[in-house]
């Protein structure tokens, strides 16, 4: 808990925004992980990012792939200024940031650090530009299905030819240009190349929530090539926390599960490329000892410390690494 409490703690996807546009979610009041225990949702709100340690988090608005493209976007406009009336609500106590500059004031005021992001570029569709709502620094280029940007991981394909479309390619561009993070989470492994042919060399690409192919082959993990090519970028990989994309046959469902993720993360992209990415919220399973988001962290921590892990690489991995990208990308 010292540890935890005196360190940067960032979670590069927390999707608590989904529930309140679900069902009414009261994010201001501590629940006790919904009526489900912790499973699918209920997994987090404001108080309870706060227990938890979090100093600062990507929030994620998903794109309803439902409708169509000028609906996307007013969607994602609308979203995005209530995910910003809610943060003002909290009078001070979580603040929205576009810079790492921003972010130290932030710190420095003693409130957590929200970075807006959009999980689905295709909200962007029928928008003026990348870059067109300010707040937003992080884009998933594409989600749980294909769009006309390019084909998902997933098994939602509907017959998309594999990789980036040349409207793919051009918004990795666009974000480029608008210094926001290309989140290279759910497109397929050809997408995966081809977005890091089209993206500027000079900046870090990010991919905010995932496993890792040498721990549990899975089509929503990244293999050890794409580990590497995220590292050498100067980004980091963020490791999501749900057990069905993390745990191998027989292997038991504890917290460990993420560790060992994160361990595979280093062994082959250095120490620099380890982060945590829970996809909190996110309709996700995570193993019993995380199911609740104000104790998550700390046992991350403790289970840590119990591999011998230095205190150096655990405030690295809590928040440092992302820290340093965000530098290289929005000082």
């Amino acid at each position: 808990m010292q540890l935890l409490r005196g360190a940067e703690v960032v979670d590069l996807h927390i999707e608590s925004f989904i529930p309140p546009r679900l069902y009414g979610y009261d994010l201001f009041r501590r629940h006790d992980r919904h009526f489900l225990g912790g499973r699918f949702f209920g997994h987090l709100d404001l108080p309870r990012v706060l227990d938890g340690g979090l100093t600062g988090g990507m929030w994620s608005i998903a794109t309803n792939v439902a409708r169509g493209a000028e609906g996307r976007w007013r969607a994602l406009e609308d979203n995005a200024a209530a995910l910003r009336r809610v943060i003002e609500a909290t009078e001070g106590r979580f603040e929205v940031v576009r810079t790492a500059s921003e972010w130290r004031a932030a710190r420095g005021r003693g409130a957590h650090a929200c970075v807006l992001s959009v999980q689905g570029g295709n909200a962007y569709d029928a928008a003026p530009h990348a870059g067109a709502i300010e707040d937003v620094v992080r884009v998933t280029v594409v989600h749980l299905s294909s769009s006309r940007l390019g084909r998902t991981s997933s098994p939602l394909t509907f017959g998309a030819a594999p990789g980036l479309t040349a409207a793919g390619r051009v918004f990795v561009e666009q974000l480029d240009e608008a210094r926001m993070f290309v989140d290279l989470a759910h497109v397929d492994r050809g997408g995966f190349w081809d977005a890091v042919g089209a993206h500027d060399p000079r900046l870090p690409l990010i991919l905010t929530h995932t496993g890792g192919c040498g721990v549990r082959p899975h089509w929503r993990n990244l293999d050890d090539d794409q580990i590497r090519a995220i590292a050498g970028s100067g980004g980091v990989v963020g490791v999501m926390f749900h057990s069905g994309f993390l745990r191998p046959r027989g292997r038991a469902d504890d917290a460990d599960l993420v560790v060992e993720h994160l361990a595979h993360v280093i062994d082959v992209g250095g120490e620099a490329a380890a982060a945590l990415g829970s996809d909190y919220d996110g309709a996700i399973i995570p193993p019993p000892e995380l199911r609740d988001g104000a104790l998550g962290f700390v046992r991350l921590v403790q289970r840590m410390l119990d591999r011998g892990w230095s205190e150096a690489r655990i405030r690295a991995v809590l928040g440092d690494n992302f820290l340093s990208s965000f530098e290289a990308l929005r000082p």
